[in-house]
Formats: C-alpha cells, structure tokens, sequence
C-alpha cells in the first residue's frame, strides 16, 4: 500500500510518534512518501524515502494520507489532498483531536484495526469562496472544511453584513462577524459561539453571527444546495476572511459567495468509533451526575 504522510509542527513528541508510524510501515512492507518538511529531521535516513511538497496535490497512486498531528494538522492536509479522493487517516498527538480517528496511546492497536480494514468512510462537504473582485489566494486553495468566518480588522467597532440567500434578501447581521459552517465545523468555531452541533453527514450549512447586537438574531441552518452572497461594510475599509486556518484581507464591498463545493473529503472512522461517543467524550455533551446512576 502506497501511504503518505503529513505534518505541520514537529515537536520532539510528535516527531517520536512519526517515526513509530514510519518504522511500523516499514515492518509491514508499505511504500512511505513523507511531506518534505520533515525531511530535515530525519538525519541519514532521509534520502531513502519519497517527498512532496505541502504545495501540491498528491499524486493519484497514493491510497491513503496519514495525517499526525491535531485537528488542525487535518484541515490543513486537505490542501494536499483536495478533489483527488484520497482518503485521511487522522492521528492525534494534539489536546482534543475531534477530527483525528487514532489516539496517540492506542496507536500500534489502531494501526492493526486500519490494516485489517476495521473502518469505514466518513464523506465530509467544504465550502467553497469566491469574490466579485478575483483573489489570487482563493482562486488557488478556495475552500474550507470546517468554516469560512467574516472578522473585524483594525477596529473594535461591529461589522455589518449583509447576507442573501439564492439570491433573496435574508438579513443585515451587525455583528463582530459572521460564521459560516459545514456540519464538520459545527463542532468548532461555530460551537463556540453558540451554534448547534450537527451530525457530519448532515446536508446543510450554519449561519451563526459572532457577538451581534440583534438580540434576536440566532443561528440558522439552510439547505446546503444553498448560495450565500455577503456584502460587508465597516468603519475600517478593510475585514478579515479566514478558511479554517488560513486568513486573508479583503476590501469592504468585494462581495462573497459562498456554496457547497464539488467534492467532499474522506476521512477514515476506525470500527468502534462513533460521533456521539466523540461528543460525550471529549466534549463532555450530555454529561450530568443522574445518567451514571
């Protein structure tokens, strides 16, 4: 099998994970093609494995991507993966990995459940960005997994955002910003401010003002066959756009569009995984004295 892997921060543990990972593939007959930037920590052994770059999309003999890291180390792997149908295989060696499917402690015993094929797919919908004014940075990686959020920049004062949907006025949030969701992400940012939580393979998106002055104003899903244009204006000419970890700047009044994009992710579910036992696990949803009784 042909497996590559990814990664963003190499701190001593995480590299020591790493290296577990490469030497059990080694064990078991698996050609490894390792992100370049790891390349350097890997002494005299280096020049025996294949690279790519974080900058390009992976070729198609690859089978799986292994990602090792947090959640955030996941969303960032996308862009190496993008429409390609390569499936991800999310190792935490973060704090929460809500994404990620393997924890770092059980991570011979999962690695055994992978290669049994103990695991099934999960189809996760992106979003995708566009403005009235072409940006060179969304034109090249112009999608998000978990979120697209509209932020102040360079002021206290509140943003208003003028927001349609297919085309028909919805509302004007005055507001610190807005987030938009997939049902991925409706356990992030969104969560935070007081979204709901929404199952992954859920058809919609959520739009959720962050601190708006409407008192009434709440979170609201729509259909993910849904367009949303939004129109932001603010007393600072300028406001921040980010895409699950990337931000950029835009100008007010370069309208944005945003839908469900062409392709989905696969992410990799370990047999005995399950969402709402990730829920009550790690985010301790439903957790009351009376339900241990």
């Amino acid at each position: 099998m042909n497996i590559a892997i990814y990664s963003v921060f190499f701190s001593p543990e995480t590299l020591a994970y790493i290296k577990t990972v490469i030497e059990y593939l080694e064990s078991h007959q698996h050609n490894i093609t390792l992100v370049d930037r790891l390349k350097k920590y890997l002494g005299n052994e280096q020049d025996q494995y294949a690279y790519f770059s974080d900058d390009e999309i992976l070729e198609s003999n690859i089978d799986f991507l292994f990602s090792i890291g947090g959640d955030g180390t996941l969303l960032r792997s996308i862009t190496v993966v993008r429409d390609s149908q390569i499936p991800i295989f999310g190792i935490n060696t973060g704090r929460l990995g809500f994404l990620t499917s393997l924890h770092r402690d059980v991570l011979a015993e999962g690695l055994d459940l992978f290669f049994k094929e103990k695991y099934t797919f999960i189809e996760r919908s992106l979003l995708e960005v566009n403005t009235k004014n072409p940006v060179s940075a969304l034109e090249e990686i112009g999608f998000a997994l978990n979120e697209v959020s509209i932020n102040r920049k360079n002021t206290t004062s509140m943003l208003s955002i003028e927001a349609e949907l297919d085309g028909k006025h919805l509302t004007t949030y005055w507001a610190d910003g807005l987030i938009i969701s997939t049902p991925t992400g409706s356990t992030g940012y969104s969560l935070s401010s007081g979204g709901p939580i929404v199952s992954p393979n859920s058809a919609c998106l959520i739009l959720n003002p962050i601190a708006p002055h409407n008192i009434n104003m709440r979170p609201l899903i729509v259909p993910d066959s849904t367009t949303i244009k939004l129109s932001v204006n603010g007393r600072d000419k300028n406001h921040l756009l980010s895409l699950d970890s990337r931000i950029l700047t835009l100008e007010n009044g370069n309208d944005i569009y945003l839908k469900k994009a062409a392709f989905s992710i696969r992410t990799v579910q370990l047999e005995g995984a399950f969402f709402f036992d990730t829920l009550r696990e790690k985010l301790f949803w439903g957790q009351d004295s009376r339900n241990t009784q």
